[in-house]
């Protein structure tokens, strides 16, 4: 039975893929969601009370953590990362820890940037070095904007209770530094991207841009795009055609793939 690692980004825990699980877990894989350091637990409780530390969590904390959970597992799991999770199972797959990877509406790696208002806008807001340590506190108003700006008042306000999360600024601020640096002409397992046409996060260029940088030409890095959906895409109305549209590619594609050593060069 295939293991599956679902890892969440900023602002969620595991709380998040709920339906994931269900939804994988009924096509026969071994589903896991591990929760960031500092992430364990109920939602609402974690709003109302922040884990002390938070707003000194690193990056690299998140990556080794999660490291931690593919390395004890019997063989390369596949990994399905959102945003920052997105990231972090690139970084996964740069080292050959895994089968598969999918970043949805990820992260880009190398400092990548998008000049979009949206981005541009959350990342000064989050990033903001006169904040200094002081965990980034989300809203209802704000994770409506940014994360469910597709989403009714009602749907947004339903998702927010249900799955978000406070978090620390450093983390979006290591994603630019050497902590999410990848050599992306390498070979590297297969790699599917997941865009959202209206995400307000992580453009859906930025996606694209971020699969096309992937050069090598004899391993599999592709993009797909979803109309219509926000950086909320995998709790969002139609979520279940993202779900299925990697699985049936994850079935495709989960037996091409370099051995760990043909990655590492050896």
């Amino acid at each position: 039975m295939k293991t599956i690692i679902f890892i969440h980004g900023m602002f969620q825990n595991p709380r998040s893929w709920d339906k994931w699980i269900a939804f994988f877990s009924a096509k026969g894989y071994n589903c896991l969601a591990p929760a960031w350091p500092l992430h364990e637990g109920e939602p609402s409780q974690l709003r109302d009370n922040p884990p002390t530390g938070l707003g000194d969590l690193h990056l690299q904390t998140i990556a080794d953590e999660m490291e931690r959970v593919v390395t004890a597992q019997p063989e390369p799991p596949i990994v399905i990362g959102h945003s920052v999770g997105g990231l972090i199972a690139q970084l996964l797959a740069a080292k050959g820890l895994v089968d598969v990877a999918v970043p949805i509406c990820s992260v880009a790696p190398n400092a990548m940037l998008a000049f979009d208002w949206g981005f541009i806008k959350n990342s000064a807001l989050i990033t903001n070095p006169f904040k200094g340590n002081e965990p980034f506190y989300t809203d209802v108003e704000s994770f409506h904007s940014s994360f469910c700006n597709t989403m009714s008042d009602e749907d947004a306000k339903r998702a927010f209770t249900r799955t978000a999360t406070h978090d620390s600024r450093n983390v979006l601020r290591d994603c630019m530094g050497e902590a999410g640096k990848i050599d992306v002409d390498q070979p590297h397992v297969p790699l599917l991207f997941i865009g959202a046409e209206m995400d307000q996060i992580i453009p859906a260029a930025l996606c694209k841009r971020n699969a096309e940088a992937y050069t090598h030409t004899e391993s599999i890095s592709e993009y797909k795009e979803f109309s219509n959906r926000g950086h909320w895409i995998c709790g969002e109305h139609g979520w279940e055609e993202v779900a299925g549209y990697i699985a049936s590619w994850i079935e495709h594609h989960e037996h091409v793939q370099y051995h760990t050593h043909e990655l590492s060069g050896h």
